[in-house]
């Protein structure tokens, strides 16, 4: 039985810890007024007819603060590229050159900061309701211990770390919130 508690309390953090690392990699792709390739991470390029992620594809490079360079491997591919970022819909208009495509990030207005710091809670609610789905399975499956002989005070102190262990990535959530909410709003 104990070893099934801590069984059922070593999963639930380590889904946790999934959620949190989720919205890490969420919270990069927006972007705060920096270039950064990781910003075009996801996108996927029709590649002779096989869906390839870009950085497959092709190198990233940042060429200054405000603007991405994409250089293709093969020529033939500056078309699929520049429709794989508009259809991505993130907000950014690939320049195509004949030889390599260029984006440019236009500086961050006032209007534009609000609706990235709204998707930001967006994300950071996500991870939250992901945690309490996990909470509440850890929460089912030590019940289910206690009816197959769990006595009951183990049951509610196991419940409690289950709930402890709940806080702490919810807490984890709003300090990521709130970095990349500064880091947005900062000019």
């Amino acid at each position: 039985m104990a070893e099934d508690l801590s069984s059922v309390k070593a999963v639930s953090e380590d889904h946790m810890k999934k959620a949190i690392q989720h919205l890490e990699t969420e919270l990069v792709k927006i972007r705060a007024g920096k270039a950064n390739p990781q910003m075009l991470e996801g996108i996927v390029v029709d590649y002779y007819g096989a869906p390839t992620p870009l950085n497959q594809v092709a190198n990233i490079n940042v060429l200054d603060a405000r603007t991405l360079s994409i250089q293709p491997w093969e020529k033939n591919m500056l078309q699929p590229i520049e429709k794989a970022i508009m259809a991505a819909n993130i907000g950014l208009t690939p320049q195509n050159d004949g030889t390599m495509i260029r984006i440019f990030l236009p500086p961050l207005t006032e209007e534009r900061r609000k609706e990235l710091v709204k998707r930001c809670h967006h994300e950071g609610e996500q991870s939250k309701i992901a945690i309490r789905n996990i909470r509440r399975d850890a929460i089912e499956q030590i019940k289910k211990l206690q009816k197959n002989g769990l006595s009951e005070d183990i049951a509610k102190d196991a419940e409690a770390d289950i709930q402890k262990i709940t806080d702490k990535y919810i807490g984890l959530v709003d300090k990521h919130i709130a970095s990349k909410e500064k880091e947005i709003m900062s000019v």
